[in-house]
């Protein structure tokens, strides 16, 4: 891998470059070009070629790039080759949504291992094979099965709490999907999934789409 800083934008195209291999790979198609890439994705290939060419020399001028070994190539980047322990906080329908992710997910290395809530009501029962347990058994859990990874799936109200006890039991990185901005230590990393702000500003554009038709 080349030592120039990759930016966080190049990071998260990986994973959509990841799932449409995969979707070719089901369809047994071996080859793939950066130009069939840009058309099935919407993206420009001479991007493509340049993000992938941060990483390594992976395709064949004239050939394009065979689709298991660019797999391959990309889960070891996105470190995927080794497992990653998930913790989830919050069993409401998103959480219970997330869950299933397990079941249905091809990269098995990632997974969501334990799951937590405070409501009395939802403590002991089953989500997947899971048992959700009570939030005072969140740190010694994350410490024995070596999660390092928390999803936060509660109201915004609660959120910077429940953030606050990953930081506290060791966790290392934070999706959050409670709209709260959350105030974490400069080493833990956070990505939010928020669907209002999404849904906004997809509002937004369809409004922009629609005077360019008038």
């Amino acid at each position: 891998m080349k030592q120039e800083k990759i930016s966080e934008a190049v990071v998260r195209r990986l994973p959509t470059y990841l799932q449409l291999l995969h979707e070719l790979d089901r369809r047994d198609v071996e080859t793939v070009s950066s130009q069939e890439l840009g058309d099935l994705l919407g993206l420009n290939p001479a991007q493509i070629r340049k993000d992938l060419a941060y990483f390594g020399d992976f395709g064949r001028k004239g050939v394009g790039y065979d689709v298991q070994n660019l797999i391959g190539n990309i889960r070891n980047i996105l470190k995927l080759n080794q497992t990653i322990n998930v913790a989830l906080v919050g069993t409401g329908n998103l959480g219970h949504a997330l869950c299933n992710y397990n079941k249905y997910s091809r990269d098995n290395n990632l997974k969501i291992v334990a799951v937590f809530d405070q409501h009395p009501n939802k403590i002991g029962t089953q989500i997947n094979n899971l048992t959700v347990q009570p939030m005072s058994e969140l740190k010694q859990t994350v410490e024995e099965q070596y999660i390092r990874i928390g999803i936060i799936t509660v109201p915004d109200d609660a959120a910077q709490s429940v953030a606050n006890q990953f930081v506290e039991a060791g966790i290392e990185g934070i999706l959050n999907f409670a709209p709260a901005v959350l105030k974490v230590p400069d080493e833990i990393r956070v990505h939010y999934a928020d669907f209002t702000r999404e849904l906004l500003s997809l509002a937004f554009y369809l409004e922009n789409e629609r005077s360019k038709t008038e």
